[in-house]
């Protein structure tokens, strides 16, 4: 199997006896002594149907039975207040309020048997968008952590970083927030999964950051203005202030911080000074500034993804794959507490959460497809759970990470199809399930990256970025 390093080392500028003997038989990104004859066919990227992927994360979990896995026949409480509409799929009725989604499934595979035993929304959103269970137990923590799994952009960043096309553009980025940073909650959130947590921080993505007005703002799904989309990189100051000068006085403090890191040999130093370098690359890239200028767009594909938060960054993460970026995630955050996350009723999902999704969805594909980009572009749309079959008296639903669907397109993927059978009440697959590691398994397939690849960790082991996982072959055409 293939192997890469990721930052693990020993202090006092020594090597340890094991890191010697895993470099002395290692060869172009670690690959093994058995795999190094094989290396041009093993190199990652190079056969993959996907240049780059487009990740909308749906944050909260949304209800299959409103969305894809309509069921009019289940019983009054079950069967949900919308009403089914026909698409271009075969067999595939779904929500009333995705009829612009509708229109394009013909571009699309549903994948209605998504599942996992992870109830929880931090615990979920670890799960799918790295392919790993996390180690924190449900209900004892909400944050990332330094050993949560890398994200699957992480791993693309990885070994973006040790190709020879590598460019200024970073390889993975989160737009339009870090996953919970603008979520009313009892303490901070930054929710796991979207970092390369182990992987060392020079594999975190290039993460933008937006305000909303006040506690009460939901920006995702009002009409957002120009002032407000601004992009900007997280921990960066504003774009207008960098000039020649100060860039020049970042670069002198830079090396002056290089050579004191020559004389101490902490890992956190060095992990520290790889990561602002990298950060100093990416303000400084021209390619990076062009693609976070949202403006650049006509104001008519703009009004098409819609002018919401969420319809605004799916356009900004096609924007960063046309530039060069191989991994966006768009993060359909949570606000309020609730949100895709419908405890009390459906009123937010009917008014605003479903169409606001089905407006940029639907323009994505339509999009990628007008510029000749989504036979080289994976668009993956899910949430980390689905809800539960029987509702309340308001149809709200609660948590059911056991079925859910999602979205595929792009990169090969076979148009109008459906993967996997459901229940009467959308409850349980009758065919076998997705797992997270299958999903990520389909991504990486996508990418041209071996699934089995075996990754380093900051203890100096061969870790499986996938454990287990499958890709599913047969989605593709």
């Amino acid at each position: 199997m293939l192997n890469i390093f990721g930052n693990y080392s020993t202090t006092c500028e020594r090597r340890s006896r094991r890191r010697a003997l895993q470099i002395g038989g290692a060869g172009l990104f670690g690959l093994s002594v058995p795999k190094l004859f094989a290396a041009q066919e093993a190199q990652p990227f190079a056969n993959g149907r996907a240049k780059s992927v487009i990740f909308l994360f749906l944050f909260g979990g949304p209800s299959q039975l409103e969305t894809f896995d309509l069921k009019p026949e289940a019983p009054d409480a079950i069967r949900g207040p919308f009403k089914p509409i026909a698409s271009r799929t075969p067999g595939l009725l779904i929500g009333e309020h995705l009829p612009l989604t509708a229109n394009v499934t013909d571009r699309c595979a549903v994948i209605r048997t998504m599942s996992h035993d992870f109830n929880d929304h931090s615990g979920g959103g670890h799960y799918i968008q790295t392919g790993h269970r996390w180690h924190v137990p449900i209900g004892n923590g909400f944050n990332v952590t330094p050993k949560d799994w890398p994200a699957i952009g992480s791993v693309v960043e990885h070994l973006h970083q040790r190709t020879p096309s590598a460019t200024a553009m970073p390889a993975y980025a989160v737009v339009p927030n870090s996953l919970g940073r603008l979520q009313e909650y009892k303490v901070q959130l930054r929710r796991p999964g979207e970092t390369a947590g182990w992987l060392g921080r020079a594999c975190d993505p290039l993460t933008t950051r937006i305000e909303k007005r006040d506690a009460s703002d939901n920006p995702y799904w009002r009409e957002c203005d120009d002032e407000e989309l601004t992009f900007q990189i997280d921990g960066l100051v504003a774009h207008d202030s960098l000039n020649l000068d100060r860039m020049s006085k970042r670069k002198s403090l830079l090396t002056q911080f290089d050579d004191a890191r020559r004389r101490l040999a902490d890992k956190t130093v060095d992990t520290y000074s790889r990561h602002q370098q990298r950060a100093l690359s990416l303000v400084t890239s021209e390619e990076t500034r062009k693609a976070l200028d949202i403006t650049a767009e006509t104001p008519a594909l703009r009004d098409q993804y819609g002018r919401h938060l969420f319809g605004q960054s799916t356009l900004m993460a096609r924007r960063l794959v046309e530039a060069g970026s191989r991994f966006v995630t768009v993060h359909y955050d949570c606000v309020d507490g609730y949100s895709w996350d419908s405890h009390r009723n459906s009123d937010d999902v009917k008014k605003h959460l479903l169409p606001t999704m089905d407006q940029a969805l639907s323009a994505l594909l339509l999009d990628l497809e007008q510029r000749g980009l989504l036979d080289e572009t994976l668009v993956v749309c899910l949430g980390e759970m689905g809800r539960t079959p029987k509702a309340n008296a308001q149809w709200g639903r609660n948590h059911w990470s056991t079925l859910f669907p999602a979205v595929l397109a792009g990169a090969g993927i076979r148009g109008g199809t459906i993967h996997g059978e459901t229940d009467a009440d959308a409850a349980y697959a009758t065919t076998p399930p997705v797992s997270p590691e299958d999903l990520a398994a389909t991504i990486y397939h996508a990418l041209g990256i071996d699934h089995e690849l075996r990754a380093m960790d900051a203890q100096g082991r061969p870790t499986a970025i996938v454990d287990g996982g499958q890709p599913l072959l047969e989605l593709f055409g």
